[in-house]
């Protein structure tokens, strides 16, 4: 969810908000299991898998929304909703990557990201700061690889149905590492000048 600064927090753990992100969270190695299935000679359950990933997404929309209509944002909710965001993504790279729909090329890019954004965070705490709050140009980088990999999923069949999911799903993951790169490179130069401020206070 979108932490706004001007909005009071809570501590609150039980909110509606909260569950839905747990929920969240608890989805993701059912996806997983869904995607890597045919891998181990079980069925393919793709369409349970996209079911799951769409009912994600659903959720993302409502933690976020209904925390701020219902002042319900959190301390919980802040660490709940993006660890689900890269949890979803890490497990949609693992499971594309390992059925060979996903090119490793693209993989490496999104992991080195990540990977970039831990670092960071190291950083941070060093410097005693919390995360950097999800915005907006992360969530919608977020939203693009969200759109982008169910429809890769289908697309991995034959009939015209497939080859169009095929297009439009490059076509989200296209936008969706550009504006994943650029979101983590904000956070880097937020990084440096929350660093390079603390370095001249001392």
């Amino acid at each position: 969810m979108e932490v706004q600064e001007t909005r009071v927090q809570t501590d609150r753990v039980l909110t509606i908000p909260n569950i839905l992100s747990m929920a969240r969270l608890v989805g993701v190695p059912v996806f997983l299991w869904l995607i890597l299935w045919p891998k181990f000679g079980g069925p393919n359950c793709d369409l349970w898998a996209l079911l799951v990933l769409a009912l994600s997404g659903v959720s993302d929309y409502l933690d976020g929304k209904l925390a701020r209509r219902w002042n319900q944002i959190s301390s919980l909710g802040r660490i709940l909703d993006p660890a689900a965001d890269r949890l979803y993504v890490l497990s949609t790279l693992v499971g594309l990557t390992w059925r060979e729909i996903l090119p490793l090329w693209l993989t490496a890019a999104l992991l080195a990201r990540e990977a970039m954004l831990l670092v960071m965070v190291w950083i941070l705490r060093r410097h005693g700061y919390p995360p950097p709050q999800v915005n907006f140009l992360g969530k919608a980088a977020t939203f693009n690889l969200m759109y982008a990999f169910p429809l890769l999923l289908l697309s991995d069949r034959t009939g015209w149905v497939h080859e169009v999911a095929a297009v439009f799903g490059w076509a989200f993951a296209g936008w969706g590492t550009t504006l994943y790169w650029w979101a983590g490179i904000l956070y880097v130069v937020q990084v440096r000048r929350l660093v390079k401020a603390d370095a001249t206070a001392d």
